[in-house]
């Protein structure tokens, strides 16, 4: 059975998997500390983390989400993004999220309902110690999108959630 746990203890223990999310540990190790992670799993088996981080005036930034290798392509990664959006609505107005300019996460998010809200540019360059590489294409600027929030979406216990 699949579920969705927050994990407030030993966060470190998912940095193989969110360093798929996000190539450097030491900006990981800087938002895990103050984020909140949750940890999809079937049974024993990791699935895929998400991250995500109060950053006031009713907004909930996305800072890193990542699926296992041998999950990916299944629809954890939009079932993680739903299950934040329902834990979430009636307590904050919006997610947003930054991102790099690639075809393998740009039209992710867009299918999931996020509009482009911006860009900074050179953020990639800017920020990590080594040019980061995806679908063969170096990210340079950091695409942004924003999500509206329904007032109240629904309700989600604490603690382990069947979806």
């Amino acid at each position: 059975m699949i579920s969705i746990i927050e994990e407030t203890e030993n966060k470190e223990q998912y940095m193989e998997l969110l360093l798929i999310g996000d190539e450097q540990e030491d900006m990981i190790t800087k938002y895990l500390s103050r984020g909140r992670l949750f940890v999809m799993q079937d049974d024993e088996k990791v699935l895929a983390v998400c991250v995500v981080k109060d950053e006031g005036n009713g907004r909930l930034e996305i800072k890193n989400i990542a699926v296992s290798p041998d999950s990916q392509r299944k629809g954890y990664g939009r079932k993680m993004l739903s299950f934040i959006e329902n834990k979430f609505s009636g307590s904050f107005r919006s997610l947003f999220l930054g991102t790099g300019d690639s075809p393998l996460t740009v039209p992710f998010y867009e299918s999931c309902g996020f509009r482009r809200s911006g860009v900074i540019k050179n953020f990639f360059i800017d920020n990590y110690d080594h040019p980061i590489i995806e679908a063969g294409v170096q990210l340079c600027d950091m695409i942004c999108f924003e999500k509206e929030l329904p007032d109240n979406y629904g309700t989600v216990s604490e603690g382990i959630t069947e979806i």
